[in-house]
């Protein structure tokens, strides 16, 4: 994610701006409001409260009628996955049902766009290479999951557990699985985000995590297996835990033999800004508040990662232990490779005064964390919070880090979903994404 440096008061004033904006025109300046799909099934509650990313479901592309979720999940030919869950609400005739049939459902649309992605499945007519089909399938069906009119008792706390095994389900973390004598690598990307500058935003890290998930690689010192995740971009999940909870299990169980003997690396994967390729030196513990995908802002300390180990206190800066020189020799293109260096900090004992922040190639003693060099949101937060995981579950030397990657150039036509030139330069970005990968794998074999 590109970095963001707004401060508190003018993210208040954007974010205000914004929501007025969107309040008198139903969506962006550079969306066209639509009115809502007519639901697919009797069981719809009147009246229900959606998030911002659900509310987005009806937008449109300028210049188009249908609202983009609808044509990209159709583009991708997954609407009769979105549909048929949605009509099959109305069927559950219990908590316990509902809940096991909910959860499958978001393993199975996250199995059919890995399957998509890498060339098992054809479908549709967009790229395979397209993140942004599962991220609107995987909205619409959260929307009907929060608009359901259950016909049996469910609390408002029932059906908040259902969503979130949905959720994960859906975004890969519990299908995780490494099979024995293999170097076990855990990858993850994140879902589209700035949503309001424009609908038909893709995001090459989550394209890569769909081309990554269960890759092989072989090499003269055995096999590395490579397993992807997909984050989201809101800052209330990260409070809850989505990104301890998906690469914990593979840290700390390290002798329970569900786990296979547990993980040899991490990487978290993110866009940056346009011809980068940034494996970051540092993660920072500081969130700068620029709005997330609901458009929440946070600004301040990372928050402690509940339930799960962490090192007491939380350190301010976390040096990566990627084999970045690998992954720099390994000669991949088309956009240079370098380590990125370069931190912001409060020198000891000035936070919070705004006038004392500098900017220096590494932290000096008793700092505290204003940016790390790959900024101060959500792409900087999930490596810090891997990585404090990591410390906090003693593998100091454990390889962990993030890799930052280029952001796409969009056709020129904004009502268009896509265009030849736009794939091939996501194709591009990916590709290069995952031969980085591979290399850091193979390091780690050896």
């Amino acid at each position: 994610m590109i970095r963001k440096k707004l401060f508190p008061a003018a993210l208040v004033a954007l974010n205000v701006a914004a929501a007025a904006t969107l309040v008198a025109t139903g969506g962006s300046t550079t969306m066209a409001a639509t009115e809502p799909p007519k639901p697919s099934s009797a069981c719809v509650a009147p009246g229900t409260v959606l998030t911002v990313e659900e509310q987005r479901t009806t937008l449109s592309l300028p210049g188009r009628t249908t609202p983009a979720a609808r044509d990209f999940i159709e583009a991708a030919g997954f609407e009769g996955i979105v549909d048929d869950f949605a009509a099959k609400l109305c069927d559950y005739t219990s908590v316990g049902q509902a809940g096991t049939a909910i959860k499958a459902a978001g393993a199975a649309l996250w199995k059919t766009a890995v399957d998509r992605a890498q060339g098992r499945l054809t479908s549709g007519t967009i790229d395979r290479y397209d993140d942004r089909p599962l991220y609107w399938a995987r909205t619409s069906m959260s929307r009907a999951v929060r608009e359901w009119q259950a016909p049996f008792p469910l609390t408002s706390l029932q059906r908040q557990a259902i969503l979130r095994q949905f959720n994960y389900a859906s975004r890969g973390i519990d299908q995780v699985a490494f099979p024995k004598n293999s170097t076990k690598l855990l990858v993850s990307g994140f879902d589209t985000y700035s949503l309001d500058a424009s609908l038909r935003n893709s995001n090459p890290s989550g394209a890569s995590a769909l081309q990554l998930d269960g890759r092989t690689v072989k090499t003269k010192h055995g096999t590395v297996t490579i397993q992807a995740v997909v984050f989201p971009v809101n800052w209330t999940d990260f409070d809850q835990g989505i990104v301890e909870d998906a690469f914990g299990p593979w840290l700390v169980n390290r002798k329970d033999p569900r786990y296979q003997g547990a993980i040899d690396a991490l990487m978290t994967i993110s866009q940056t800004g346009r011809g980068q390729m940034n494996i970051e030196k540092w993660a920072g513990g500081f969130r700068g508040g620029s709005p997330d995908n609901n458009r929440s802002i946070n600004w301040g300390p990372i928050s402690a990662a509940a339930l799960w180990p962490q090192p007491q206190p939380s350190p301010q800066f976390i040096h990566t232990t990627l084999p970045y020189q690998a992954m720099i020799d390994a000669g991949t293109g088309p956009w240079p490779v370098k380590l990125n260096p370069g931190i912001t900090e409060w020198p000891a004992g000035t936070f919070p005064d705004p006038t004392a922040l500098r900017t220096a190639p590494d932290p000096s003693p008793g700092s505290r964390a204003a940016s790390a060099p790959g900024g101060n949101y959500l792409s900087n937060e999930s490596m810090y919070r891997t990585n404090r995981l990591r410390l906090g579950t003693g593998h100091p030397t454990l390889p962990g880090g993030h890799l930052h990657i280029s952001a796409l150039e969009y056709p020129t036509d904004a009502s268009a979903l896509t265009s030849p030139a736009f794939e091939a330069d996501r194709k591009a970005v990916v590709d290069q994404t995952v031969a980085l990968v591979e290399a850091a794998g193979k390091a780690v074999r050896r």
